[in-house]
């Protein structure tokens, strides 16, 4: 008999013994620490992006030198004022600028008011039937929008009393009070909604009141730990407001699904008759080593974003690796804590007996689900045909993903504008029409130059001939306009450019101010704006790719590796999830590009996919599919190492852990598609991308492809070169005193990977 090569210790086990024998400690330590981190957080503050942050390149160096230039933080608005019939010579259309000239001071928030009869006068159009009145709010731009009621309600009633023009206000200030509330309410409603769905199907899974409530408690106590933590990181690395949003988006998504990982093993332990301290040290040395190993396996996905060095990409970063950690140690500490202190009273029925006595016995929540003595009939229905037929099936499920994978050859993305505004947003409206009046007027270039003292004469006639220059291309255009910031050591030169701002005669025409006019006038100014900004981000994003993937699937390779001791393993992981991201990408280009169910969605597309959005959507979900997959292989290396034929293995793990991946799924993909009803675009995208792509890596990869290609490759699943042979074997299961519990034919069974 070959005596069995000894197992590193399972740290998982070990922590989790610990604090289940140490509960009152262990849940002191974790509420303390849970307190102390919202305290402090809130003490600090979370420190929010400055706005040249988020730029790269020579964007991001203009936005810097005017960060620190001391200009004043101004909100810019305009009154759009148009007309069919009449233009800026009538008398009507006089009368209406000057009674919104009159309306819009009258209310004291207002300054600097250009109109087309001004000295300075504002934009005409060349027909003459379009004008624009311009000012500035008073007070600071970034407090602006708590100011800008009364001016909305001002020019509102002058456009009452002028019925045959059309006068509509729009800018800065009012499109933060109009759409930033919209939005913020939109995000506060998808939060909502994602607490209660998340409730019901815990409940539906467990049938159990606390069951249900322990993974959520958990899981929020994570997110709301790790937001404090991130506010004392913020301060060394700044983040987007949008952060937070999404470390609510992952956090409750990771935290429930370990909680559920854990105790629905610790339960299948029971219910085998095992008792509550053996099955608390099963759970935590099978389950939790799962969790810890996924964990680590997402905090490396999602650490690819700092190699981007987009300020936006590496707050998200931040953000998401603090939560998830968070949410690993919560469930390794605390929750065994939780469980060790409730019992066998976690599964107090509510849900299971009310609908047993409403249908007289002959439906329970368990059958519905398929779950019977620790394994799924249903996915054990599914399973066989797969298992009995191995090849046809891998192709089939091959072939689909394929399939569906294919129209992502052809993704376009864009960068985000007003388009992307979903909904009945009449402001929005009024953009497009100023947009389309003065296009370039909305989102000029803006060129910075910093010299000693901007104001000589010398750099006086050089901006002039600049100005000269860059009209005589016919690619820029008015409005120019020229700002000095106080110590005269940096100008702001404003220039309208043709196009729309986001095709490519704008980006033509960056390329020639950066090109040809500054170098001939201004040389060593700056160009940033919208226009630049996209330009860019796209240029960084195309040189970054190759070091995000290369660094993700790289380390996962290693991760999986290290932590099942298998090369096919660690390849067909990476093969797996690369083919469900790319199926995702393709349903994206087929809903949001090409327009298939924009009536269902209720949405218009814009023809592009946002352009931040294919990077963050692999590293998310490269990082999630993880989840599932290493907790069903840690099942499945469990019963190959106790003596399974490595198919039967395969179709215990599959059976084993359906109801907690099919239970998680469902959260995750209820909690992803809350996303879809906000009325951006790029969140709709953002929640369908991963809801599509939980849903087929739930169902499609993990229920037929991953088991077909087991079966098909037998004992080489378990393959590891002799050169590899140094790497540490670690348990996937219970301790080595449990051998006693094993028929003593599969304690002589030696799991010796082939090679």
């Amino acid at each position: 008999m070959k005596t069995p090569k000894r197992r590193r210790g399972n740290i998982a086990a070990s922590i989790g013994g610990w604090s289940a024998r140490h509960r009152w400690w262990a849940l002191l330590i974790w509420t303390s620490f849970v307190i102390a981190s919202v305290l402090v957080g809130n003490a600090v503050g979370v420190a929010k992006m400055k706005s040249y942050e988020n730029a790269n390149g020579d964007s991001r160096e203009a936005g810097r030198i005017l960060d620190g230039a001391g200009f004043k933080d101004v909100a810019s608005e305009v009154v759009l004022l148009q007309s069919g019939t009449m233009t800026v010579k009538d008398k009507g259309f006089r009368d209406a600028v000057a009674d919104v000239r009159k309306a819009v001071e009258a209310t004291g928030q207002v300054e600097h008011v250009r109109t087309p009869y001004d000295k300075e006068p504002s934009p005409v159009t060349e027909d003459g039937g379009t004008a624009l009145v311009q000012f500035d709010m008073k007070g600071e731009g970034g407090t602006a929008k708590e100011r800008v009621q009364p001016v909305l309600d001002a020019v509102a009633g002058v456009a009452a009393a002028h019925p045959g023009l059309r006068i509509e206000q729009a800018g800065g200030a009012s499109s933060d009070k109009l759409i930033g509330e919209a939005i913020d309410k939109d995000f506060v409603r998808a939060e909502q909604l994602s607490l209660p769905i998340t409730l019901g199907i815990l409940l539906a899974a467990f049938g159990a009141l606390l069951a249900a409530v322990v993974p959520v408690a958990l899981a929020m106590t994570a997110i709301f730990s790790a937001t404090g933590l991130l506010a004392l990181t913020s301060h060394l690395l700044h983040v987007d407001d949008a952060t937070t949003n999404v470390m609510l988006l992952i956090g409750l998504a990771v935290g429930v699904d370990y909680s559920l990982f854990y105790i629905m093993r610790e339960r299948e332990e029971r219910v085998k008759g095992r008792d509550r301290r053996r099955a608390m040290e099963i759970a935590a040395a099978t389950s939790g080593r799962a969790v810890l190993v996924s964990g680590v396996t997402v905090i490396v996905a999602m650490a690819g974003m700092f190699l981007t060095g987009n300020g936006v990409f590496m707050g998200f970063a931040e953000g998401t690796i603090l939560v998830v950690l968070t949410a690993v140690v919560g469930s390794l500490t605390v929750l065994p804590a939780l469980l060790s202190l409730i019992g066998d009273k976690i599964d107090a029925r509510v849900v299971h007996g009310a609908v047993r006595a409403a249908t007289r016995g002959r439906v329970t929540w368990r059958r519905v689900l398929g779950v019977r003595g620790g394994e799924s009939r249903f996915w054990g229905a599914l399973l066989g045909p797969v298992l009995r037929r191995p090849a046809i099936s891998a192709l089939l499920a091959g072939g689909l993903l394929v399939a569906l994978a294919i129209p992502a050859t052809g993704l376009k993305t864009g960068p985000q504008t007003i388009d992307d505004l979903q909904g009945d947003y009449a402001i929005a409206q009024t953009f497009k029409r100023i947009d389309t009046a003065f296009p370039g007027g909305n989102e000029p270039a803006v060129v910075v130059l910093k010299a000693a003292d901007v104001t000589t004469p010398e750099i006086t006639s050089a901006i002039a001939e600049f100005k000269k220059r860059a009209f005589a291309t016919g690619e820029a255009n008015e409005p120019f306009a020229v700002s000095v910031n106080p110590g005269k050591t940096v100008a702001r030169i404003a220039v309208g450019i043709k196009g729309t701002g986001s095709d490519a005669v704008s980006e033509h025409a960056v390329r020639t101010l950066r090109e040809r006019v500054i170098p001939a006038t201004i040389p060593g100014a700056h160009v940033t704006g919208a226009t630049a900004g996209s330009m860019d981000f796209n240029e960084q994003l195309g040189r970054s790719l190759p070091l995000v993937f290369g660094f993700v699937l790289l380390f996962a390779f290693v991760l999986l590796l290290a932590s099942f001791r298998s090369l096919v393993v660690a390849i067909k992981a990476i093969v797996l999830n690369l083919l469900s991201v790319a199926a995702a990408y393709g349903v994206l280009v087929l809903v949001f590009q090409k327009g298939y169910g924009e009536s269902l969605l209720g949405f218009h597309s814009t023809g592009t996919i946002t352009d931040w959005l294919p990077l963050f959507l692999f590293v998310i979900l490269f990082g999630l599919s993880m989840d599932y997959h290493v907790f069903i292989l840690s099942r499945v290396r469990e019963a190959y190492d106790k003596g399974m034929r490595t198919e039967d293995a395969v179709a215990h793990g599959i059976k084993s852990t359906a109801a907690v991946v099919t239970s998680a799924a469902l959260i995750m993909v209820a909690v992803f598609a809350t996303f879809a009803t906000l009325s951006l675009l790029t969140f709709m995208q953002l929640g369908v991308g991963l809801a599509v792509a939980v849903l087929i890596d739930a169902t499609i990869v993990r229920a037929v492809l991953l088991p077909a290609t087991m079966k098909l490759l037998g004992d080489w699943n378990w393959y590891l070169p002799r050169w590899l042979q140094w790497l540490p074997q670690f348990s996937h299961g219970e301790d080595e005193d449990e051998d006693e519990d094993r028929p003593a034919s599969d304690r002589d069974r030696v799991a010796v990977p082939v090679g």
